[in-house]
């Protein structure tokens, strides 16, 4: 159902420019971990190709995990597609993993 795209030297430079502009926007950590991936979605109402960010906010056991979409590729992202720094709180995922946002 889901899958990722074919990559190349664009494409990954595109990931970690979206990396390092996620770790300075919500000032992560430098030992943080972020993680970005394109997906293609092809159900009815998903963008083609959507740009997914997770990130913790330590690198220890409990860290919590914050996420976030951009419904545009990722060669396409620009920083004002992310949020404010402020909204970092908001993007924590539950504790049990599950939520209604995605």
């Amino acid at each position: 159902m889901f899958g990722t795209l074919a990559q190349g030297p664009q494409h990954d430079a595109a990931v970690a420019q979206v990396a390092a502009w996620v770790r300075e926007r919500f000032r992560l950590a430098p030992e943080a971990v972020v993680m970005v991936s394109e997906l293609a979605c092809p159900l009815p109402g998903c963008p083609p190709l959507e740009t997914v960010v997770a990130y913790w906010t330590a690198a220890t056991a409990d860290a919590v995990r914050h996420h976030l979409k951009v419904f545009k590729p990722v060669q396409q992202v620009h920083p004002d597609d992310l949020p404010p720094w402020w909204m970092r709180d908001a993007l924590a995922a539950p504790p049990d993993g599950v939520c209604d946002c995605c």
